[in-house]
């Protein structure tokens, strides 16, 4: 079995529910679930004009489209 990341909430009433697709074939297994406090996200709206000011205008170069290389031919409708 892979190690698997869920990310959920808790809810107001403190409780955490989660729900995690491990597929068939790892039925009627034992796991072991660790539980950490995910690193904090800018949700204040300051924080996030303070965040967008600080990396507006940082670009240094020039906007260049690569090559797409050719089209392949198709057969009319």
């Amino acid at each position: 079995m892979n190690r698997i990341s869920v990310r959920s909430r808790v809810d107001a009433d403190g409780m955490l529910r989660v729900v995690v697709p491990v597929g068939a074939k790892d039925a009627d297994r034992e796991v072991q679930i660790t539980i950490e406090a995910a690193p904090d996200v800018v949700t204040d709206r300051n924080d996030y004009a303070a965040w967008l000011h600080s990396v507006v205008g940082q670009w240094r170069g020039e906007f260049e489209k690569m090559p797409q290389g050719d089209f392949e031919t198709r057969d009319s409708l």
